[in-house]
């Protein structure tokens, strides 16, 4: 199976910015794990690639119920899943046998694996909140190999 790059985004809270297309162009397949917060961000994301993406808590106009709150999806062979704020993973969540989850609300970026299990946020990609950097992530997927890397935007 061929390596696959996946580019990572989420809070974009209504602003997609330039830096960040920039940044996820070449993608393979893009993630965006909520506060989407307009309708027009996803269809400018699937411009670059094919697209996931879930809701998050500002995500509640009549365009945001097309996406889903959760979803798993395959790719590259490896299960991603995509939830908005981790602490809403269910505790029976089966760690170990999803290879990836993608999760965004806090607005801090963060890669860490538990029980075999990557977790990544990728951090805010909108409008600035809290003094932290302003970030997307790459996943890049190789067999059973899921490994993460946080950019940093220069914005």
């Amino acid at each position: 199976m061929a390596t696959l790059r996946v580019g990572v985004i989420a809070d974009t809270h209504g602003l997609l910015r330039p830096a960040a297309v920039a940044c996820l162009r070449g993608s393979d397949h893009i993630l965006h794990a909520g506060d989407i917060g307009a309708p027009g961000i996803v269809p400018a994301l699937e411009a670059l690639a094919p697209v996931t993406a879930i809701r998050g808590n500002i995500d509640r106009d009549a365009w945001a119920r097309a996406f889903p709150e959760t979803r798993t999806v395959t790719l590259g062979g490896i299960d991603v899943h995509l939830v908005h704020d981790v602490k809403d993973l269910d505790p029976d969540f089966p760690v170990g046998r999803i290879g990836v989850v993608v999760s965004g609300h806090s607005h801090r970026a963060g890669i860490d694996r538990r029980g075999g299990t990557l977790f990544l946020n990728p951090g805010s990609a909108g409008p600035r909140r809290f003094r932290l950097a302003v970030t997307v992530a790459h996943l890049t997927l190789d067999g059973d190999r899921a490994e993460a890397r946080i950019e940093a935007l220069d914005v």
